[in-house]
């Protein structure tokens, strides 16, 4: 059934299709028993996919990777379509723009995205109080007990207009607005699509952005875990240097990976990718890299740094493989643009029978 109606969204421009499909599942939740009804079709089945984490109790292992919910406006939709977790953001200090519309590409040969939004959000400040919302919604309802709640992520940024060497700045606002809030900090220092962001990665930049968050997170009861989100595009040296500084200063995590800048083994003309131009890739053809990453990372550390897998998860077998190269959690995006609603009950059905 989503396979048709997929064809027909397909057909729309990709960035207006998102928030068309959000506001439509956002009515639905709205009408007399709506939630009830969707949480009922599309709840993932058994308890024994509850999976603790950097110190937090997941209802299950499968979450929605950010950038899909950017604003924190979903919230009560994701959570009833059996999401895990849900990360938001990427938020920065100030709301801003991103990049010039077209910014969000379909590959269906190679059932992969191309973006290059850059950092589009409402700001940290509007945000924080949609949160706010949110949080004293979850706390008045009953069925939300500790290890059932949806676990929401913060995935925080710089603003493009703040220079590198102030970067860390822009983090500390971000995590402070949010640390009420929030479950856990995601560092995005990966994405392709802000200026000179990248290079943030280098072992001292990412030591400051770091060592600043957790002195500002010391001074919070209860503290909250800080990983950090990783390119897939960086050398293995580059991996080792951010393993050797996680393991320094006793991160909370890692997440692998973000989007790719590689653009090889596509099957999409090189004309349309020419015509598309910039951006980072998503979807399928990350998932072998991905999971590299993973294996590696875990390897490197004994196991000892806890690892959300992202990149090219579409299936049960995709999941089941990033958990078996070390991973304690998994991520979709693209996959769930191309899956389908479904997508996290079809995970968890698998995990749960293998």
């Amino acid at each position: 059934m989503y396979k048709i109606i997929r064809t027909i969204l397909f057909s729309f421009n990709p960035e207006w299709v998102h928030y068309f499909s959000m506001n439509g599942l956002k009515f639905l939740c709205k009408l007399p028993f709506g939630k009830t009804l969707l949480k009922a079709a599309f709840k993932p089945s058994g308890d024994s996919l509850q999976t603790n984490c950097i110190g937090i109790n997941f209802p299950n292992p499968v979450g929605l990777g950010a950038g899909f919910d950017k604003n924190a406006r979903y919230l009560n939709e994701l959570e009833a379509l059996g999401f895990g977790f849900v990360e938001i953001g990427t938020v920065t200090p100030l709301a801003q723009a991103g990049n010039d519309k077209p910014r969000l590409f379909r590959l269906p040969k190679d059932k992969a995205l191309i973006n290059r939004m850059g950092f589009n959000n409402d700001g940290v400040e509007v945000i924080k109080e949609r949160l706010r919302k949110w949080n004293q919604r979850v706390a008045k309802t009953s069925d939300n007990i500790s290890n059932q709640r949806l676990i929401v992520g913060g995935n925080i940024g710089k603003n493009k207009i703040t220079p590198n060497e102030d970067a860390w700045r822009d983090y500390v606002i971000c995590f402070n607005a949010l640390h009420e809030y929030v479950d856990y900090f995601v560092v995005n220092v990966s994405s392709p699509n802000t200026p000179g962001l990248r290079e943030l990665q280098e072992k001292e930049s990412l030591r400051k952005i770091l060592t600043e968050l957790q002195t500002q997170n010391n001074q919070f009861k209860p503290q909250k875990p800080i990983l950090l989100k990783i390119a897939p595009d960086l050398s293995l040296e580059q991996i080792d240097d951010v393993i050797s500084l996680a393991m320094e200063i006793k991160l909370d995590g890692l997440v692998a990976a973000n989007t790719t800048i590689d653009r090889k083994q596509l099957t999409t003309s090189e004309s349309l990718l020419a015509k598309i131009g910039a951006g980072g890739l998503s979807g399928r053809p990350l998932l072998q890299k991905s999971t590299e990453i993973v294996e590696y990372i875990h390897q490197k550390t004994n196991g000892q740094l806890p690892i959300i897998a992202s990149g090219g998860i579409f299936t049960g077998a995709d999941a089941q493989e990033k958990i078996a190269a070390g991973a304690s959690l998994v991520q979709v995006w693209t996959g769930f643009v191309y899956e389908g609603p479904y997508i996290v009950t079809k995970i968890c059905r698998h995990l749960n029978e293998n």
